[in-house]
């Protein structure tokens, strides 16, 4: 069997780590179950990963009673070199669900490739 025409595993442009950002940036108050769930992880990983955006510095968490709360901090750069100039917010403003905002129109492409290189405005 060839494995070079097979498709491979399912994989995302996100990681589990950006995807627990973002859904802590629209709920500070989200429980870990719940975003166990949304992810498609156990309580465990999501912990692990809760953690490592906390030591990161990319989120911060106090306790409120019995519950944690959270708080992005959207200044932080990502870890990367080749994307270490850019600030989180920009992510997370990409995928902000704010009520009344309606998604930019995608460009329309002509097919020619320098169309791709033209600057997002």
């Amino acid at each position: 069997m060839d494995d070079a025409h097979e498709p491979r595993t399912a994989w995302t442009f996100l990681t589990n780590h950006a995807r627990i950002l973002l859904l802590v940036s629209q709920d500070e108050e989200v429980r870990l179950r719940d975003l166990a769930q949304a992810c498609g992880l156990t309580e465990r990983a999501v912990q692990a990963i809760v953690t490592d955006l906390e030591g990161a510095g990319y989120l911060t968490r106090t306790r409120h009673g019995r519950r944690n709360r959270y708080q992005v901090t959207r200044g932080t750069h990502f870890r990367h070199p080749a994307e270490s100039h850019h600030e989180i917010a920009g992510l997370l403003a990409l995928f902000a669900d704010l009520p009344g905002d309606s998604p930019a129109p995608a460009p329309a492409l002509s097919g020619d490739r320098h169309d791709l290189q033209q600057p997002i405005s």
